[in-house]
């Protein structure tokens, strides 16, 4: 993945000049778990999301994390650097709304960024800021990760740059959720085509497992969107449903 030029989007952390930085301890893990944090590193590396530091001022603790697929992601605790960073006031969608406008359509495709957060870059001058330990070594973000402060922020400005006239019209984006809709079936394909053409212009890549085309139902945003209306997602609801 190229990912995103810095003309769409660059991820900034503004550390406040006052913040005193933390070195996080390490965090002790099974050696299975260790083996496969090493092989995830070496993974990130490879794909030139990360690279090798040393000297670092700050320094934050890996936590591994299960997905459901039994893989494991590597998530790192920033909460220490996320203090000392201020809020980027970007205003995010509201969801509530966007599931109500995408609800009266008849046809519907669903796309989910591929490594969503990782084609962003980060901003040279904090690369060193993010750097984070790992049994083979300290290593720094060249992309923006998951777990930063404002990261949600700084994609959200990015895919209103890139779907700028297409938002509320043919394309609803909550950060890296992108719902294609039209009442009119006949035109969904050239809708289709219009994002296409605009993903491949910016360079930004989605996740072919975690898409849907041409279907007239589908969660998004943790509601069934369907054309006679809403629907509360089952899961959302389970332990309701089976309470004695």
């Amino acid at each position: 993945m190229p990912g995103l030029s810095a003309e769409v989007a660059v991820h900034k952390l503004g550390v406040r000049h006052d913040a005193i930085p933390v070195k996080q301890a390490p965090r002790r893990m099974r050696l299975e778990i260790e083996q496969q944090v090493i092989s995830e590193v070496k993974k990130l590396a490879k794909a030139g999301f990360i690279r090798e530091e040393q000297y670092p001022s700050w320094v934050a603790s890996v936590v591994p994390v299960q997905k459901k697929n039994g893989q494991i992601q590597i998530c790192v605790d920033y909460r220490d650097l996320n203090k000392a960073c201020p809020k980027d006031e970007f205003p995010l969608p509201i969801p509530e709304l966007m599931v109500d406008i995408a609800s009266s359509h008849a046809i519907f495709s669903f796309m989910d960024g591929s490594s969503g957060y990782n084609q962003i870059k980060m901003a040279s001058e904090d690369e060193r800021n993010t750097m984070f330990r790992t049994p083979i070594g300290i290593f720094c973000y060249k992309m923006m990760p998951f777990g930063l402060k404002n990261a949600g922020a700084t994609y959200q400005r990015a895919m209103t740059r890139i779907f700028d006239d297409l938002i509320h019209n043919q394309v609803e984006s909550y950060i890296d959720d992108l719902a294609v809709k039209r009442k009119v079936k006949e035109a969904h394909l050239y809708d289709l085509r219009v994002v296409f053409e605009r993903l491949r212009r910016y360079n930004l890549k989605m996740n072919p497992l975690k898409c849907a085309f041409g279907v007239t139902s589908r969660k998004f945003l943790g509601f069934v969107v369907r054309h006679r209306g809403i629907e509360i997602d089952p899961a959302k609801i389970e332990a309701i449903l089976d309470m004695p």
